[in-house]
């Protein structure tokens, strides 16, 4: 029998690398050998015996209250998402060996997709793009049916380039990817997935191993396209009734602006090279 993965743990370490003595009041005295937190000042702060807190972030024991997890909490400055997946990994039972399955867009979806006069797409939960119009292909030659978000952005160059902030764009998408696929990081896909990205790419590697969360939702977002220059879009993402996590993308400016008219410009183009 395989032995459960210890989620729980790896947060709890991951998050307390990430809190400055400074930041919990502790007077830093000589050098330091550990980043963040130490486990015995975490334990400290949050009221709770250090032997308790190491169980914990050893996985010896995986199921603390809810007042230790509010305490915990408090201490490692978690916001309200990054709050509630903690709750969420502690919660967590355990699961037998999932199979992959294949993500299928219902087709009245596909059909909305291709009718929408901005671009848009479907995006599974472990970011796949399982469906998009010309005019979101026209943005990101990438964004077509079969890629993937998380490689698209981590791996291409050209991807990349789209992005001022690329950095920026990519933590914002690994923290997406997190709140999406939860307690299920054993998940076939989501192996396959980190495992690639974590040996192809330092910056994955350092972005996952942060757990930052933040849920797939609304975002201004700036593309430097190379046919129409500057185009600052509005970007909504609306889950799929009836779907295993599935969210429609959509791009769309302001009415009235110069990204309103690069965007026509765009679709124009397009338009006119089917």
């Amino acid at each position: 029998m395989n032995e459960q993965p210890n989620l729980l743990g790896e947060f709890l370490r991951a998050r307390r690398e990430l809190v400055t003595p400074e930041e919990a009041g502790i007077p830093v005295r000589g050098v330091r050998r550990v980043p963040g937190l130490r486990r015995e000042e975490v334990a400290m702060l949050a009221g709770i015996s250090a032997d308790y807190y190491l169980r914990l972030e050893r996985g010896r024991d995986r199921r603390p209250s809810l007042q230790v997890l509010e305490a915990l909490a408090g201490v490692l400055r978690l916001d309200d998402d990054t709050r509630a997946h903690l709750f969420g990994l502690a919660a967590a039972r355990p699961r037998r060996t999932r199979r992959r399955h294949r993500e299928t867009v219902p087709p009245s979806t596909a059909r909305f997709v291709e009718l929408l006069p901005v671009p848009a797409f479907v995006e599974g939960r472990h970011l796949d793009v399982l469906t998009a119009n010309p005019l979101a292909a026209a943005l990101s030659p990438r964004l077509i049916t079969g890629g993937n978000r998380l490689r698209d952005v981590f791996l291409d160059p050209a991807e990349q380039s789209l992005f001022p902030d690329w950095e920026g764009a990519a933590a914002a998408l690994v923290a997406g990817f997190r709140e999406a696929v939860g307690t299920d990081t054993d998940d076939p896909r989501c192996v396959e997935l980190v495992g690639e990205l974590s040996l192809a790419s330092p910056l994955f590697r350092r972005l996952w191993a942060r757990h930052d969360v933040r849920p797939r939702g609304s975002a201004t977002v700036l593309f430097r396209h190379p046919q129409v220059g500057d185009l600052t879009l509005s970007r909504e993402k609306l889950h799929i009734t009836d779907t295993d996590g599935m969210m429609l993308v959509a791009f769309h400016p302001v009415p009235g602006t110069r990204d309103a008219e690069r965007l026509a410009l765009l679709g124009a183009t397009t338009a006119a090279g089917r």
